[in-house]
């Protein structure tokens, strides 16, 4: 006969009898074995007398701070996830927990149904099994099984991450180490580098792998629809709602919700994203309820997000709420020794979905790549490789790097002249103008115009063009009165 299970160990460290006992009880119900500690002196007692699958610790203890026994289990190394429970609006507390590599936090008053999913999200990534055979809610939808039994999700995602230069090596160690706890992380760099690769290699990597993936472009969202997209809606809760519609937060239940462009959101939805995050809880419109969400939270941005918080473009406490651990994805010119791998590996794939074998890199065009500025980053290169697959003839493969740089057109009546679009001259020095904002004005108008035509008024393309958002892009557009031709709705074609 197959040996029963045995039950998940878990230390709970609090100071207060009644809250204690609470928590005792509502693990006992869950199947587990419970220990209990009264202070910083008890719990390191227990911790030195066995092993535990996960430990519980208020912030607050009668002989010191919570984070000092999370400290000394990381300095002996204890494989033991730590739960940390801070008091109600002490954001502070919490982040600095995360930093010190606290597993997750709870806020106190603890919401029972959030703490028997956090305690079985820990027990999960340690590897331990409560004494039921059932998952915890949100949390795995498949039996746990050993490290070994899993499919290499996490290893197939940190391939896709291609390179082996010292600072692409720095980015899978971090991925590796911050996959392991709940913090949320904040992945940076310059547009094209590979964000969400590098966000999903953080989901595959975690013990959420098995949950899902969803990844969401804040800037593509119109602003009146946030809300909706994010948390959900009841049918007739606005116009248009026919039937209740979950949003990001509740499909990301039991896994990760990838945040990308975080800077491009308003500051109204940056204060309700913060009170998601903190509460755990999110209010579809139109509802009375709140829903419990588990979710992890990936963000990323091109933007320097400091700067803007210094601008008053973004909440501090947000900022520091999403940016608990951050991860730099370095541009492409600053790891040219990855471009012949990078670049065999984008070859091979764009020649598999093109159904034809894979073309050979010369050496020269290799070295010409490695001299090209590829300010695009990744996104520039698979472009360029892109183009260079579909025109190969089935001799040596040829790269033109022509189409990659700003096109000048010759004057004609349907864009404005280039002639038009600089604000200044080699030949003649340029007049002040009698109107600085209409001259300047007119001169943003000019360049979207000449962006949309050549985008065929496609308002996403044109934006990415300029390097602006699609929010950006509109209000340009309306606030200076250009139209497209025929029907207006055509320019938001994506």
């Amino acid at each position: 006969m197959p040996s029963s299970p045995v039950p998940a160990q878990v230390l709970v460290v609090d100071d207060e009898p009644d809250l204690r006992t609470l928590y005792e009880l509502t693990l006992l119900r869950e199947g587990y074995r419970v220990d209990a500690a009264g202070s910083l002196a008890e719990a390191w007692a227990q911790l030195e007398s066995k092993k535990f699958d996960a430990v519980i610790t208020d912030m607050r203890l009668p002989d010191g701070q919570g984070l000092e026994l999370l400290h000394r289990m990381l300095a002996r190394q204890r494989t033991e996830r730590c739960i940390v429970m801070t008091a109600y609006g002490s954001a502070e507390n919490a982040v600095e927990a995360l930093k010190a590599g606290a597993f997750d936090y709870l806020t106190k008053p603890v919401d029972l149904k959030q703490f028997r999913t956090v305690v079985a999200s820990a027990i999960q990534e340690t590897g331990g099994t409560g004494a039921r055979p059932r998952t915890a809610p949100g949390i795995a939808k498949q039996p746990l099984t050993a490290a070994a039994d899993r499919p290499p999700n996490s290893q197939l995602a940190l391939e896709r991450l291609v390179g082996n230069s010292p600072s692409m090596r720095d980015v899978k160690e971090r991925i590796a180490k911050v996959a392991r706890s709940m913090a949320p992380v904040l992945v940076r760099g310059e547009s094209g580098t590979g964000k969400e690769l590098v966000a999903r290699a953080v989901h595959a990597c975690s013990h959420r792998s098995e949950g899902p993936f969803v990844a969401v472009n804040c800037s593509a969202i119109p602003e009146s629809l946030l809300e909706a997209e994010f948390f959900g809606a009841k049918k007739g809760s606005y116009t248009g709602a026919a039937a209740d519609r979950e949003g990001y937060f509740q499909a990301a239940r039991g896994g990760t919700l990838f945040l990308d462009e975080i800077g491009d959101l308003p500051l109204a939805m940056q204060s309700k994203l913060l009170r998601a995050i903190q509460e755990r809880s999110v209010r579809a419109l139109g509802s009375t309820q709140e829903d419990i969400v588990d979710v992890r939270i990936v963000s990323a941005t091109h933007r320097d997000l400091a700067a803007d918080v210094h601008a008053g473009l973004f909440r501090q406490d947000l900022y520091y709420r999403l940016n608990v651990i951050e991860i730099l994805v370095p541009p492409l010119r600053e790891r040219r020794e990855d471009l012949p791998e990078l670049c065999q590996a984008l070859l091979t794939r764009i020649a598999q979905e093109s159904g034809m074998p894979t073309p050979v890199l010369s050496q020269a065009i290799c070295t010409q790549l490695i001299g090209h500025p590829l300010t695009g980053n990744v996104r520039e290169l698979e472009n360029l490789l892109h183009r260079a697959v579909a025109l190969y003839d089935g001799e040596e493969l040829q790269v033109d790097f022509a189409p990659t740089q700003l096109p000048v057109r010759e004057a004609d009546s349907s864009s404005p002249a280039p002639s038009s679009l600089p604000l200044t001259s080699a030949s003649a020095p340029l007049a002040l103008p009698d109107d600085l904002q209409a001259f300047l004005d007119q001169q943003e108008r000019e360049i979207l115009v000449r962006a949309l035509h050549e985008s065929g008024f496609n308002r996403t393309a044109a934006a990415q063009r300029l390097g602006l958002s699609l929010r950006q892009i509109r209000y340009r557009i309306a606030r200076l009165a250009i139209a497209a031709p025929g029907d207006e709705a055509n320019g938001d074609a994506a």
